[in-house]
């Protein structure tokens, strides 16, 4: 997925909250562990800000399970995204959302292949 946000094959939405949790997912040591040979991490998050547009949501939402996983959805409906990406089982039970649908990380790979 990165290598189609680094060709922009899509738009990516971010907010300093999605960054923040992003960069506290990317530095857990058990990750960091299983994903030695990837990017590393400050560059994943450079790739998002150079690539990524950012929202600052004006509405709160509170609908999902894990009140974490709120501030996705602040993003997408406050920059109007066509879709959620996301693996997380707490953001796929809303699909959809508003009208967004919420597909997983694959689904989305098939969407932008399909296009």
């Amino acid at each position: 997925m990165l290598q189609r946000l680094r060709r922009r094959d899509y738009l990516l939405l971010i907010s300093r909250a999605t960054l923040d949790e992003l960069v506290d997912v990317l530095s857990r040591p058990r990750l960091r562990a299983s994903t030695a040979s990837a990017t590393p991490c400050c560059a994943v998050v450079r790739l998002m800000i150079l690539r990524g547009e950012l929202v600052s949501p004006q509405r709160r939402i509170a609908a999902c399970r894990d009140p974490k996983d709120d501030k996705f959805l602040e993003v997408a409906v406050g920059g109007r995204a066509d879709v959620v990406v996301s693996g997380d089982a707490d953001l796929l039970s809303l699909d959809p959302f508003e009208g967004i649908p919420i597909v997983t990380p694959a689904r989305f790979l098939t969407m932008l292949d399909a296009a």
